[in-house]
């Protein structure tokens, strides 16, 4: 038992490296990530509030959140069947 806790958390932990390296690659100084497991949609938000005028659909499953020129978040519909802004 005590081996799979540990195998659990080496992999948690490498989940969040490689998240924590892509996000530091983003624009934005704050990221919050919201997930809804029943409906199945990622919100991730670069400002709080996250006040939008604008959204721009990229895809079927995409929304990008805008403030006029600024972008303040992003919207993913069937997050667990995206990889890389491509549907699995």
């Amino acid at each position: 038992m005590a081996t799979k806790l540990i195998q659990d958390t080496d992999k948690f932990v490498a989940h969040c490296l490689v998240m924590a390296h892509d996000i530091m690659r983003l624009q934005a100084r704050n990221t919050w990530i919201d997930y809804d497991e029943e409906a199945d949609v990622l919100y991730m938000s670069f400002r709080k509030p996250q006040r939008a005028n604008n959204t721009v659909e990229i895809s079927e499953d995409v929304l990008l959140r805008k403030d006029d020129n600024e972008i303040v978040g992003i919207t993913i519909m069937n997050a667990s069947t995206q990889k890389n802004g491509i549907a699995l």
